[in-house]
């Protein structure tokens, strides 16, 4: 392919001090482009990727990629971009090839996180009018279920901060970093803008939303599938199927029967209740690693200037996000999931539990600032029930939501810690301080030590993490810091099996998908599996 000419190259590593305005950036891209003695006449620039390089604190910067793309005619050659260290770059679209089998009846899509949710709507825009269902409410009807919750105590464990539309990212950060290297990450990011987010996620290195605007963005994607021909039904939740001799099913719901062609499994990491229903049905599922841990709170303030330095508050920077681990212990231990100027949440969705989770609106300008602090679980840790190791994945995580539920006393608060008790191994108890827990609003939680909801090889872990990434931002382990437990899903404990043709192992016409499905981790790379996914039954299926 080098010989391969193309009209449009990638420009990285521009890098300039933070205040540098946009037109600078533009002109450095085009030196550098200049320089190489590449063609350059009429060419156009524009912004494509920015990330902040903070490793010298005294010298933060921001470093660009450049999409530079000439007029219509000339070209680059690859081999020539090649050796200049530039990239070759081609505009983003799929690959769509329809089969020629005939649905007996309509694709039924569970689930209206990331993974249902694009899924349904590739199936919706190629003419397939799939039925896309949850077992939770619309987002507003949503919103005002966790509200109830969060004023009375009163949860209704169908719609909540896990389940109904959007998925438990419509309570998040909306963030759409990850690790995976598709080019359907760019569709997403594409068809998420397209949707109403902002326009730089497209842009930035470590993309968010908020969940402010991502629960407009959820509304209007399923609203759009439903103006394709697909049928969107809430309140609606999977408890059977049938298969019938003509390769179709009747899919069995609270709303009653649905005549479907195929059903596409996107239940979302707590739907514990579909996994018992799928191992009463045959269809084959194995137990995964997770891991279990606590929130942890900084103020805002100081993790910008922990971060950031003398640059922290510049709007160029916005609040400090930080990714950190330690394998050499133990266990692996990991922040996942930070939310810059957000608060703790309360994810439970089974009564008599306690489980936190983060989230941040699009201004990140909360008081506060956590992450989860997750400890790695082994497989080995899951004792049978009933003699499934699955069950037993699902009762490890609900043992430690019902040890918080306890250690709150009993009313949905969340047990809480500060890091400075934590660290002195529970001999004591003080009131949070300058960091107020910001769970249920900051009013709903219990001083408890974190040891009454956790396994012991847990805290340990957790203790030394906390020490190992104070070495590498000094103040991480403020004592002032605090802790509210559990924080247990962090992804799914079980693993439904799926073969090449993305159905689930022996059975045809059922395709496992997203992270309850136990292949993904997030917003974006759920996104993706979900198109892998309808692209799957495209390539089957003729329009219907």
């Amino acid at each position: 392919m080098s010989g391969s000419l193309c009209r449009e190259a990638m420009i990285e590593g521009v890098s300039v001090p933070v205040g540098t305005p946009e037109a600078d950036v533009l002109q450095r891209a085009l030196q550098k482009l200049k320089k190489s003695g590449l063609p350059h006449k009429g060419v156009t620039l524009r912004l494509y990727k920015k990330s902040v390089d903070a490793r010298k604190r005294e010298e933060i910067r921001l470093v660009y990629s450049v999409l530079a793309t000439l007029p219509e005619g000339k070209t680059f050659s690859e081999d020539q971009l090649t050796r200049a260290g530039f990239k070759p770059h081609s505009p983003t679209a799929l690959t769509l090839t329809h089969g020629t089998a005939v649905l007996p009846a309509r694709p039924l899509v569970v689930g209206m996180g990331p993974a249902g949710l694009f899924c349904a709507y590739i199936l919706a825009k190629e003419g397939y009018a799939p039925i896309l269902i949850d077992r939770g409410d619309s987002v507003a009807d949503r919103v005002k279920s966790v509200e109830t919750f969060y004023t009375e105590g009163r949860l209704d464990t169908e719609s909540n901060i896990q389940f109904g539309a959007g998925g438990a990212g419509t309570f998040s950060d909306g963030k759409l970093l990850t690790r995976i290297n598709d080019a359907r990450c760019a569709f997403a990011l594409e068809t998420l803008r397209d949707m109403g987010a902002p326009a730089d996620i497209t842009l930035q290195a470590k993309p968010h939303v908020g969940t402010d605007v991502l629960r407009t963005v959820v509304q209007t994607m399923l609203d759009t599938v439903a103006s394709l021909g697909g049928e969107v039904i809430y309140r609606c939740r999977l408890d059977g199927f049938d298969r019938h001799p003509d390769g179709s099913f009747t899919a069995k719901t609270s709303k009653g029967d649905i005549p479907c062609g195929v059903i596409v499994l996107a239940p979302g990491h707590s739907a514990r209740d579909t996994y018992r229903m799928l191992l009463e049905k045959n269809v084959m599922l194995e137990p995964k690693p997770i891991s279990v841990g606590v929130r942890i709170e900084h103020l805002r303030s100081d993790m910008d200037a922990m971060l950031y330095g003398s640059m922290a508050g510049h709007p160029d920077l916005g609040a400090a996000e930080y990714h950190l681990s330690d394998t050499k212990g133990e266990r692996g231990v990991y922040t996942f999931c930070m939310c810059p100027g957000g608060e703790v949440v309360a994810a439970a969705s089974e009564e008599d539990t306690v489980v936190v989770n983060g989230m941040s609106h699009r201004a990140r300008n909360g008081m506060n600032s956590n992450a989860a602090i997750a400890v790695s679980v082994r497989t080995t840790d899951y004792e049978p029930v009933e003699g499934s190791l699955v069950l037993g994945a699902i009762a490890y995580q609900r043992r430690i939501e019902r040890a918080a539920f306890v250690a709150g006393g009993g009313d949905y608060s969340a047990p809480v810690q500060t890091v400075g008790d934590f660290l002195e191994g529970d001999r004591a108890i003080h009131e949070p301080t300058r960091v107020k827990p910001s769970y249920m609003g900051g009013d709903r939680y219990r001083l408890a030590p974190v040891s009454k909801t956790l396994p012991e090889y847990v805290c340990q872990s957790l203790r030394y993490g906390l020490r190992s990434f104070d070495r590498k931002v000094r103040g991480y382990a403020m004592p002032e810091a605090v802790l509210s437990a559990a924080e247990t899903r962090t992804s799914a404990p079980v693993r439904i099996l799926r073969g090449s043709d993305f159905c689930a192992v022996g059975n045809p016409g059922i395709y496992p998908c997203g992270e309850g499905a136990g292949y993904a981790g997030g917003i974006t790379s759920a996104a993706v599996d979900g198109i892998k996914v309808a692209e799957a039954i495209l390539s089957v299926y003729a329009p219907l």
